[in-house]
């Protein structure tokens, strides 16, 4: 998916000295940006409070949308680098086009990653007809240096792993938890998690205590560690943890993300990573002018133009905590 914000602006991310090296509890407000004619995102990260979540860069959180007279998700063909694009469906379907050729509908509980490495392109939609619900989210995963001109490809799994305890399954979408692993090919330490409980369910979820984590919130009522955690939103709960206390209060879906600290700053920009600014410029050149990227074929309109880079470099945030 792709951040189609006409006023993106740079950003530095990472750095382990942004990170909150014990427990905390930080409630993260989303903010709403529109996704194509008929698609409303709440993104949380980047968020003004927390730029990353181990290599975690960026969540977006859409639906539940009734799409049955509308479009649904309609994303024209557009260029990544330097990250990993994870599509999570509760509802609906999506199908992804990319310059490498590949085609493939993503449907509820099935992992799409798309691995960009040195430069990819791809469109994501609704296909005709579609089903009336869609819901889901959409996750980039920062790729450290030494992989971020990996050749790119995309995979799409099925059949995931599960970690169940009463009234709670855990499907492993990316990374491990407790003992169970993903297929989706990582490039650190992370886990993705989706987590399904039922109502009057509680349970403890073991975690790793080098790890930072945070978890969305996509549907029904849940108490996170005793904070209520409405959809749509996140709460960051920092590192240090070795257990999750988790209550339901309805049926609720949560995705839990966690990962070692990401130890590189990055530079993010529009739908590219890396680590400067002319690096970042030059992408956008390379966009514009039709070249590195490759082409998608198949889909029906133009591809996005990339919107304007301000013309000052950034310099190193400084530390937070």
């Amino acid at each position: 998916m792709s951040n189609l914000d006409r006023q993106a602006t740079p950003s530095v991310c990472g750095g382990r000295g942004f990170v909150v090296a014990e427990p905390v509890r930080e409630l993260l407000t989303p903010r709403r940006v529109p996704l194509g004619e008929s698609t409303e995102v709440r993104r949380l990260l980047p968020n003004l409070g927390r730029r990353m979540v181990g290599a975690w860069a960026f969540v977006d959180h859409y639906g539940p949308d009734d799409i049955a007279d509308e479009p649904g998700m309609q994303v024209p063909p557009h260029p990544h680098m330097g990250l990993q694009t994870v599509s999570w469906l509760h509802d609906g379907e999506v199908l992804h086009r990319d310059s490498l050729g590949s085609l493939q509908a993503v449907r509820p509980r099935e992992l799409g990653l798309m691995t960009s490495g040195r430069a990819i392109s791809h469109s994501e939609e609704s296909p005709k007809p579609h089903a009336r619900f869609l819901h889901g989210a959409q996750l980039w995963v920062a790729l450290p240096d030494e992989h971020r001109h990996v050749e790119p490809h995309f995979q799409h799994h099925t059949d995931l792993p599960a970690v169940t305890a009463p009234g709670l399954t855990a499907t492993v979408i990316l990374g491990e938890l407790d003992g169970a692993a993903s297929p989706g090919t990582a490039y650190t330490p992370i886990v993705g998690a989706d987590l399904a409980l039922t109502e009057g369910a509680e349970a403890r979820l073991p975690l790793n205590p080098d790890f930072e984590y945070a978890v969305l919130s996509m549907s029904g009522e849940a108490e996170v560690d005793g904070v209520p955690v409405l959809p749509g939103s996140m709460l960051y709960l920092g590192c240090g943890r070795r257990e999750l206390p988790l209550r339901a209060l309805s049926d609720a879906g949560l995705m839990l993300l966690g990962g070692e600290p990401f130890e590189e700053e990055i530079v993010m920009f529009w739908n590219f990573i890396g680590r400067s600014h002319e690096e970042i410029a030059r992408a956008r050149e390379e966009w514009m002018a039709g070249e590195r990227f490759g082409e998608v074929k198949g889909y029906d309109g133009d591809r996005l133009a990339a919107p304007e880079l301000p013309p000052v470099a950034l310099k190193p945030r400084g530390r937070v905590r």
